[in-house]
C-alpha cells in the first residue's frame, strides 16, 4: 500500500522532531543533574554536616566545567545533523553564556523534552491497549469482560494524546531554533571578524567567478550561435546577390530574412556584451521575476512589494537569485508542488524569500549551485540563509543592502 506524500511527510517531520528531542533531553538533563547535585552540596556545606562536602563541590565544579565544552559541541552537533543549522562549535570561548545555556535554559528545555518523548510513548502504548488485551487467552477475555471497556476508554485517551504530540514537538522544536543558536552562537565581535574575512574572500571569488563565467558565456555564444547567424547572414546575402532572376516576392522575403539575421547578429551581439536581462533595467525587478515565474515548469505564487526601485546591481543579483532557485527546485525537488517567491524592500533592505514543499535535504556544502549563489549573493554585501531539513519544506531567504531610487509609480504587486 502506497502512503500518501502528506502523511509521509508529517511522518517524517515527526520522527526528526522526536529524535531531536530525545537526544537533547539526555544532554540537557545531565547539566540539570550536575546543577542539582552542586546545590545539594552547598546545602551540605552551609549545615556543616559533611565535612568533605566543600571538596566534593570542588570536583564537581572542575568537572562541570570541563564537560560544558563538549556538551555544547555536542549541541552543535545536534541541531546540524538533525535540523541542518550550523552553529558554530563556542569551545572555550564565551564560557558564561555557555554554563547560562546548560545550567538554566538546558534545565528547562530537558524537562520539556522529556515531556514530549513521554507522552509520545505513553500515549502509543496507550493507544494499543485493545490490541494487547486480544492477545492475551480467551478465557483471561471471558472472566474480565468489563476490561475491553474500560481499554477502548484508554485506547482513545492514547490516541488523543497521540494526535497532540506532533503538534507540541514542532513547537518545541521551533523554540529551541530560537534560544540555542542566541546563547552558543558568535558574539556580536566574533560576527563581525568573521564577516570581514568573508567579504574579503567572497569580493575576491566573486569577481572571479563573475568575471570566467563572462567569459565562458562569451566563448559559447561566439563560437557557436554567433557563428551560426553569420553563416546564414552570408547565405542570405549571396542568394540575394546571385539569383537574380527570382519573383519579386521571393526577393522580399530573402530580403526579409537577410535583414532579420543581421538584426539577429547585432542584438546577440549586444547580449554577449551585456549580458544582462533588457527587462530588468526597463520595466524593473517586478517585470523580470513575472517572467521568470510564467516560465517555471511548476506553479510560482510571486509577491513583490516595492515602493522604490533597488540599485541596479542589487536588482541584478536578486533576479539570479530567484532564477537559479527556480531553476534548483525544479531540477532536484521534482516532488514538489509549488514555489513561492516573496520580494520585499524594507527600509534599506532587499528581502527574497524563496520556498518550495519538496522533500528537502539540500545541503549548500553539497552542491556547486547553492554555494555559487550564496557567493553571489555576498558579493553585494548581503546575507544567505537556508533551511532544508529532510522532510521539507525547503527556505532560502537573501536580504541584500541597497539603496533606493524613486520610480514614477509604485511597483507592488501581488500575484
Amino acid at each position: 500500500m502506497k502512503i500518501p506524500t502528506r502523511l509521509r511527510r508529517a511522518l517524517t517531520r515527526l520522527s526528526r522532531d522526536t529524535s531531536f528531542l530525545a537526544l537533547g533531553a539526555p544532554l540537557h538533563l545531565f547539566t540539570g543533574f550536575s546543577l542539582f547535585m552542586d546545590f545539594g552540596l552547598v546545602w551540605e556545606i552551609i549545615e556543616g554536616s559533611d565535612d568533605s562536602a566543600p571538596a566534593l563541590l570542588g570536583v564537581a565544579l572542575a568537572l562541570t566545567a570541563f564537560c560544558v565544552p563538549a556538551l555544547s559541541a555536542a549541541q552543535c552537533w545536534r541541531f546540524r545533523r538533525l535540523l541542518g543549522i550550523g552553529i558554530p562549535r563556542p569551545g572555550w570561548r564565551r564560557p558564561w553564556r555557555q554554563f547560562g545555556y546548560h545550567c538554566l535554559a538546558g534545565a528547562l528545555l530537558g524537562a520539556l523534552e522529556t515531556l514530549v518523548v513521554g507522552l509520545l510513548v505513553v500515549s502509543a502504548s496507550a493507544s494499543l491497549t485493545l490490541v494487547w488485551i486480544y492477545a492475551l487467552p480467551w478465557q483471561w477475555r471471558i472472566e474480565h469482560l468489563g476490561q475491553a471497556t474500560q481499554a477502548a476508554y484508554l485506547s482513545e485517551a492514547g490516541l488523543v494524546v497521540l494526535a497532540t504530540v506532533p503538534g507540541l514537538a514542532a513547537a518545541l522544536v521551533r523554540l529551541e531554533t530560537q534560544v540555542t543558536p542566541a546563547l552558543l552562537g558568535r558574539s556580536r565581535e566574533e560576527n563581525l571578524a568573521r564577516r570581514v574575512e568573508d567579504l574579503t574572500e567572497s569580493r575576491a571569488g566573486a569577481v572571479d567567478a563573475a568575471d570566467a563565467e563572462r567569459r565562458r558565456i562569451e566563448r559559447d555564444l561566439h563560437d557557436g550561435a554567433q557563428q551560426r547567424l553569420v553563416s546564414l547572414a552570408l547565405n542570405l546575402g549571396l542568394a540575394k546577390a546571385t539569383l537574380v532572376d527570382l519573383p519579386p516576392e521571393a526577393r522580399e522575403v530573402i530580403d526579409a530574412a537577410h535583414r532579420e539575421a543581421k538584426e539577429a547578429i547585432e542584438e546577440l551581439s549586444t547580449l554577449v556584451r551585456g549580458l544582462h536581462p533588457a527587462v530588468l533595467d526597463e520595466l524593473g525587478l517586478d517585470a523580470a521575476l513575472s517572467g521568470l515565474a510564467a516560465r517555471a515548469p511548476l506553479p510560482v505564487r510571486l509577491r513583490v512589494d516595492l515602493p522604490r526601485r533597488p540599485v541596479p546591481a542589487v536588482e541584478a543579483v536578486a533576479y539570479f537569485v530567484v532564477s537559479e532557485a527556480l531553476t534548483n527546485v525544479a531540477k532536484h525537488a521534482r516532488e514538489a508542488t509549488r514555489a513561492d517567491v516573496t520580494v520585499s524592500l524594507l527600509s534599506e533592505t532587499l528581502r527574497l524569500v524563496i520556498a518550495d514543499d519538496g522533500p528537502g535535504g539540500a545541503d549548500p556544502l553539497k552542491g556547486s549551485g547553492l554555494a555559487g549563489l550564496s557567493q553571489r549573493v555576498r558579493s553585494v554585501d548581503g546575507t544567505f540563509r537556508m533551511s532544508s531539513p529532510v522532510g521539507g519544506p525547503t527556505m532560502m531567504s537573501v536580504e541584500l543592502p541597497c539603496q533606493s531610487r524613486e520610480v514614477p509609480s509604485p511597483a507592488r504587486r501581488t500575484g
